[in-house]
């Protein structure tokens, strides 16, 4: 048994969930003897986003029997990512650990974060090797997106990382700094720059219900992935004109040359109708460019807006 006393450091668990209950009464179960094992103080931060089922009435009664357990109600439904960020800025612990409540998230893992923490990792990141029922699809599709969104943006995202993670109490403090409101939380996590600990670990199939998350919103919070951590699509149309312009340039310059200076030695007989497409093209192009040139101004104005810190010091940690 845990022999924590006022001294002992706190570490916050952040639990965001959405019509849970049936998992939720599992999901205590298994927690609080890993926890009972830990010499640590804990809070146990449920966030409760606008759920429709009878999770509120659940959690009141968890909490009216433990009161390492305190239930943050959303007035609705804000999305996982809103619900992650309410409970990291409530958190007070040295220490949280964002963790699902559909049981996904191997909860006996928890000691394996603390152990790294304890250690000197600022931020460990859970990170899935199998999808508890995951096919190929999914696999592919979960692979490309990383791919993709690690060729374009500045900041490295591992591949099937999680939201499962500890965050020690200076990247909590520094992450609720970060005030966009489209987010993704665990890249935005990445991009200040702690060092990730990774930890490897095979998801568990949901314990009751299905997944929240449609084809939709998972398109949305991709989109919102590429827009948050990268200004490559932005400057897209101006890289597409510039190749266009430049293409098309040499060909019309080829085309004069050939047919009408050279009088067609190659025989390709081009007709003027080819030659304005070419310059309608070449046209496209220069457009496109000024698009582009117009998208550096309105990036400048989005990472402006965003209002990001412009660096992160380093800083000791905070312990009790």
């Amino acid at each position: 048994m845990s022999k924590a006393t006022a001294k002992t450091p706190l570490i916050s668990i952040v639990v965001p969930a959405h019509n849970e209950a049936r998992n939720l009464p599992q999901f205590v179960e298994e927690l609080k003897p890993v926890m009972a094992k830990e010499n640590y103080r804990f809070e146990v931060i449920v966030v409760d986003d606008g759920s429709t089922d009878n999770s509120e009435l659940l959690l009141r009664g968890i909490q009216e029997k433990d009161d390492r357990f305190r239930v943050l109600q959303l007035v609705r439904n804000f999305g996982k990512e809103a619900a992650i960020t309410a409970g990291l800025v409530e958190s007070t612990g040295e220490a949280a650990i964002v963790i699902d409540a559909d049981l996904q998230h191997p909860i006996a893992l928890i000691p394996d974060f603390l152990r790294r923490w304890e250690s000197g990792s600022d931020l460990v990141v859970g990170v899935r090797r199998k999808y508890g029922d995951e096919g190929l699809i999914k696999r592919v599709r979960s692979q490309l997106f990383y791919a993709i969104l690690n060729s374009i943006s500045e900041t490295h995202v591992i591949p099937n990382s999680t939201d499962y993670r500890l965050l020690d109490r200076c990247v909590i403090d520094d992450f609720n700094r970060l005030t966009e409101r489209n987010r993704i939380t665990r890249g935005l996590v990445d991009w200040l720059g702690y060092t990730p600990d990774p930890i490897y670990f095979e998801a568990r199939p949901r314990y009751s219900g299905t997944a929240v998350y449609s084809i939709f919103k998972l398109i949305q919070l991709a989109v919102n992935s590429f827009v948050s951590l990268s200004l490559f699509p932005l400057k897209l149309a101006g890289y597409l004109g510039i190749v266009i312009t430049f293409t098309a340039g040499l060909l019309g310059v080829f085309i004069i040359i050939e047919q009408y200076l050279l009088q067609d030695p190659l025989n390709i007989n081009s007709s003027p109708t080819a030659l304005l497409a070419v310059m309608i093209v070449f046209l496209v192009g220069i457009i496109l460019s000024c698009l582009g040139l117009i998208a550096l101004y309105i990036a400048n104005i989005h990472v402006e807006v965003i209002n990001r810190p412009l660096y992160i010091k380093k800083r000791p940690r905070r312990r009790g």
